[in-house]
C-alpha cells in the first residue's frame, strides 16, 4: 500500500510539473503575440498554433484607413477647376476679339503705311504690295482699289482706306490676303466685270483729260482683257500699228 501510494504521488508531482511547463511556454509566446485567444469554454491552458509573419502584422497593426482629401486640398483641385475653365473662356473671347473687325486696328494698320500723312503714296503702296504678295500691276490691285472707291491710281486716301476695308472686313494684313481670291472671283461675275471695267478708264486717265493716253489704255486693257480674250492678241496688235 505505501509502495502504491508512493507511486501515485509520484506521477501526480510528474502531471503537475509537466502542467507547469506548459503553463511556462503559453506565457512566453503569448508575449511573443504567439497564440490564439481563447473563451470561457477553452481549456484552460489554451491552445497553441504556428502564426506566419503576415498574420502577426496585421494583428499588431490596425487596417489602413483611405485618405480623405482635407479642405484645403479641396479648394486648391475646385480652385484649378476654375482656373482651367477661365482660361479656356479667355482664350475664346481673345480670339473672337481677333477674328472681329475692330476699326482702331484698321486704322493702325493704315498708318503703317501712310507714316504721318492721311494717305498711302506710291512708297507705302509698294510696301503694302510687297506685304499682301502682289505686283502692283496685279488686276487684283485694281479690283481692290474699285472696292475701296480709290480716285486716284497709286494712292489711298484714309477715308478710302477705312469704308472699303470696312467692306471687306479686313483690319490686318493677314485678312485682307486671305480675301484675295474672292477679289479676283468678282472678275468672273459679268456685273462686277463692267463696273469694274467702268471704273478703270476714270481711275487711269488724268483728271483734266477727257480720254486716256494710248500707253495707259493698252495696260489697262492688258490687264483686264489680256486672260480673258482670246481675240486681245490681235486687237493689241492694231493698236500697236495705229500707234
Amino acid at each position: 500500500m505505501h509502495s502504491d501510494a508512493a507511486a501515485v504521488n509520484f506521477q501526480l508531482n510528474s502531471h503537475l510539473s509537466t502542467l507547469a511547463n506548459i503553463h511556462k511556454i503559453y506565457h512566453t509566446l503569448n508575449k511573443l503575440n504567439l497564440t490564439e485567444d481563447v473563451g470561457q469554454d477553452d481549456h484552460p491552458t489554451g491552445s497553441l498554433r504556428s502564426c506566419s509573419s503576415s498574420d502577426c502584422f496585421s494583428k499588431v497593426m490596425p487596417p489602413r484607413k483611405k485618405r480623405r482629401p482635407a479642405s484645403g486640398d479641396d479648394l486648391s483641385a475646385k480652385k484649378s477647376r476654375h482656373d482651367g475653365m477661365y482660361r479656356k473662356y479667355d482664350s475664346t473671347r481673345i480670339k473672337t476679339e481677333e477674328e472681329a473687325f475692330s476699326s482702331k486696328r484698321c486704322l493702325e494698320w493704315f498708318y503703317e503705311y501712310a507714316g504721318t500723312d492721311d494717305v498711302v503714296g506710291p512708297e507705302g503702296m509698294e510696301k503694302f504690295c510687297e506685304d499682301i504678295g502682289v505686283e502692283p500691276e496685279n488686276v487684283v490691285m485694281l479690283v481692290l482699289a474699285w472696292k475701296l472707291d480709290a480716285q486716284n491710281m497709286g494712292y489711298f486716301t484714309l477715308q478710302e482706306w477705312l469704308k472699303g476695308m470696312t467692306s471687306l472686313q479686313c483690319d490686318t494684313t493677314e485678312k485682307l490676303r486671305n480675301t484675295l481670291d474672292y477679289l479676283r472671283s468678282l472678275l468672273n461675275d459679268s456685273t462686277n466685270f463692267k463696273l469694274i471695267y467702268r471704273y478703270a478708264f476714270d481711275f487711269a486717265r488724268e483728271k483734266d483729260q477727257r480720254s486716256l493716253d494710248i500707253n495707259t489704255a493698252k495696260c489697262m486693257l492688258g490687264l483686264l482683257l489680256g486672260k480673258i480674250w482670246p481675240l486681245f492678241p490681235v486687237f493689241h496688235q492694231f493698236l500697236e500699228i495705229g500707234a
